[in-house]
């Protein structure tokens, strides 16, 4: 019979486990959980004195940026909008009317970011729109940082993750609302199959055509 070997006692140690080490966006995304109102007052500020539309050299928010699709090469443009808030009431109306027409209504389809990408796209026709985020808002302005993308650039078209843009698909996104701002404010951010705003509101509301089976049924 082969002898037992003693088992191995372990010995205790005081040693503390490994505590988890974030990176340099961790903490950046929480500092801009709650930001200085002090810094921010004053940075808004010089932006309401300011151009509505600025090219800024780097991006104020690195960590949204970055998760957006920014990257720090040639081809990538970052700029800075400020969008009036209010403006999504129609007017009443001034001349007769029933009563069913004589109240304001709210015109909500668009979002203050996807108008903010529109303006950009606008004004920048060689650019095409990314993405973008909420950089600060105070009574009367939103500040917004639109990320764009010059699709002549050779850096752009030889990057394999981003080359896509340069697509004639992708022409006139936010135009066109194929944004993620844009998609979110046409409904298309649930994928159920029982949703009615795909693949967009106006086709979900058409009947079906007169050779479709309603049509059948129904004559």
């Amino acid at each position: 019979m082969a002898e037992k070997k003693p088992k191995e006692i372990k010995k205790q140690t005081n040693q503390e486990p490994q505590k988890s080490v974030h990176g340099m966006y961790h903490y950046i995304k929480q500092a801009w959980k709650k930001p200085d109102s002090k810094v921010l007052m004053k940075r808004m500020e010089e932006w309401r004195e300011g151009p509505a539309q600025v090219n800024v050299e780097k991006p104020l928010r690195l960590d949204r940026a970055r998760a957006l699709g920014y990257k720090d090469k040639k081809g990538f443009v970052v700029i800075r909008v400020r969008v009036k808030r209010g403006g999504h009431k129609r007017p009443r109306p001034v001349k007769g009317r029933r009563g069913k027409r004589m109240h304001t209504r709210k015109n909500l389809k668009m979002s203050y970011k996807w108008i903010a990408e529109q303006r950009v796209a606008n004004k920048y026709t060689n650019l095409e729109i990314l993405n973008s985020y909420e950089i600060g808002k105070d009574g009367i302005n939103y500040f917004y940082e639109v990320i764009c993308v010059d699709p002549q650039r050779p850096e752009i078209k030889n990057d394999p993750t981003i080359n896509w843009i340069c697509k004639g698909t992708n022409k006139d996104r936010s135009l066109r609302g194929l944004t993620s701002s844009a998609k979110k404010s046409r409904g298309l951010r649930d994928k159920s199959p029982t949703n009615k705003n795909r693949p967009s509101r106006r086709a979900g509301q058409k009947p079906n055509p007169p050779s479709g089976r309603r049509y059948i049924l129904h004559r």
